[in-house]
């Protein structure tokens, strides 16, 4: 037996996983992360070094349980969180906090502020310096601000494209390809990991296109639904596009090959635990009292009320954009007859019209009609949300077998790096594994086609109210 070694970084946990050649978990643990500190300006760090912290002790768990021979571990895949902004001073430590994807600096061209700064990176050149001390990184994680050519996949040799990011060359890493061995675990990382020293760490990509491979998404006929903080469809290319109007392009985790993400929802699926903590401490220990979580008991609840939740529609900005910060949620068309569950179920529907119209736009421009549609995330897992997509699409929706797609996609590259597999097709091929179909209903995907001629114009009507209410209320 060998087995793949699977770290996946996440916005809320750090969930790292030993698959089989098989693409099953033999061991594995997930340590959630700290909240995340938010300060006046949008700026939003993980705080204390708690990336590295809770990858140090998730691994630590994992190799405990694990009950194979350590030796037959053929290397470690790393996966970790986008659009993040890493300061690290020369021995590798952080300079000051990891910035979030939410915090508002990382929109913006790098500021040479902190004097202890030595280089800019993302959160996998940071981890992957940490596990190897090799100043090398993924070009697939390098999105957003970075000054990254996506048709030559390295860094711009256009000096003023270059130095639009304000920062020197010599602070960046060396670039490498999705499926490239970065080095190998130092002693010094095994000390504090519990990975053993010596095994070579694999580039993966970013966590939405590493979730991407790990559903299988390797062929055009294929598009991905992904519900996590950020709930985006994607579905992949060959070929750049140059200058998309509703879709942005980003790089897959298949070498040299795209992925186009529609526009999402942030903080998606956390609005969910939200109104669960909303729901309070008695609702969450009545459910357990009853054997359930408080996501099973509110599915219970949702799953008798009718498709469009008698009227209660929501919109998805609990988290602005920055460039539009009066932006909010709203819940509109409160009756007599709403309880949590027209809630609950409100929300579901909200982020499947949302992302409908969103993917629905994006494969228009594409010239796209996918014919299977996979819904991948700890969301999946609700027979209830799989229906109401399902409804929504009016199309066939199929579920990824396991919750932790990134820690599938992870391992694929680890597979193909150390020659387990021949190609990225193969190893999906041998360790993908789709779950349950769900087939729409005529009825409720009739009343979500009506219900949507309303809902797609909500943002644009409620967007002057919430302009004017901005300068009252503030963020």
């Amino acid at each position: 037996m060998k087995y793949l070694f699977s770290i996946d970084g996440g916005s809320q946990s750090t969930k790292v996983s030993l698959f089989d050649l098989s693409g099953c978990i033999v061991a594995e643990s997930h340590v959630p992360l700290k909240p995340t500190t938010i300060a006046p300006g949008c700026v939003v760090e993980h705080p204390d070094d708690d990336l590295w912290d809770t990858l140090c002790t998730a691994s630590r768990k994992t190799m405990e349980a694990f009950t194979g021979d350590p030796k037959d571990i053929l290397g470690v895949g790393l996966c970790t969180i986008r659009f993040c902004r890493c300061l690290l001073k020369a021995d590798g430590s952080l300079a000051q906090p990891v910035m979030s994807w939410m915090d508002a600096r990382v929109a913006l061209p790098y500021v040479h502020d902190n004097q202890e700064c030595r280089y800019v990176t993302t959160t996998s050149g940071y981890t992957s310096y940490r596990l190897t001390g090799k100043t090398v990184d993924t070009a697939a994680n390098n999105l957003g601000v970075w000054p990254l050519d996506l048709d030559s996949f390295d860094w711009y040799t256009d000096e003023e494209r270059f130095q639009s990011f304000h920062a020197p060359r010599d602070m960046l890493f060396s670039l490498v390809q999705p499926g490239t061995v970065i080095g190998t675990v130092t002693e010094k990382a095994s000390r504090e990991s519990g990975i053993p020293a010596g095994i070579p760490v694999i580039a993966t990509a970013n966590d939405k296109a590493v979730e991407a491979l790990g559903t299988g998404l390797v062929h055009e006929d294929t598009a991905v639904f992904s519900l996590g903080t950020y709930i985006t469809s994607m579905v992949t290319g060959q070929n750049n596009v140059a200058n998309p109007s509703s879709f942005w392009v980003n790089l897959a985790c298949v070498p040299k090959h795209y992925l186009f993400e529609s526009t999402g929802v942030r903080r998606g699926m956390w609005m969910l635990s939200w109104f669960i903590s909303v729901l309070g401490e008695e609702f969450i220990r009545q459910a357990k009292d009853l054997g359930l979580s408080a996501e099973q008991r509110l599915e219970q609840e949702a799953i008798k009320v009718t498709a469009g939740s008698d009227g209660l529609m929501c919109v998805l900005d609990w988290l602005a954009p920055t460039d539009h910060p009066h932006r909010k949620g709203m819940m509109l068309g409160f009756d007599a007859r709403h309880t949590r569950a027209h809630i609950y179920r409100s929300l579901l529907e909200a982020i499947a019209l949302t992302m409908k119209n969103h993917y629905e736009t994006m494969i228009k421009e594409l010239n796209r009609q996918p014919e299977h549609i996979i819904i991948s995330g700890g969301g999946a897992q609700s027979n209830l949300f799989m229906q109401i997509f399902a409804d929504v699409l009016n199309h066939p929706v199929e579920r990824s077998m396991v919750a932790n797609a990134a820690g599938i996609g992870a391992a694929i590259c680890v597979a193909v790096a150390t020659g387990a597999y021949d190609s990225f097709e193969e190893a999906v091929n041998h360790m993908v594994h789709r779950g349950d179909q769900f087939s729409p209903d005529a009825k409720n995907a009739a009343q979500y086609d009506k219900m949507n001629t309303v809902y797609k114009t909500l943002p644009a009507c409620i967007d002057e109210p919430l302009r004017s209410a901005f300068p009252i209320f503030g963020i």
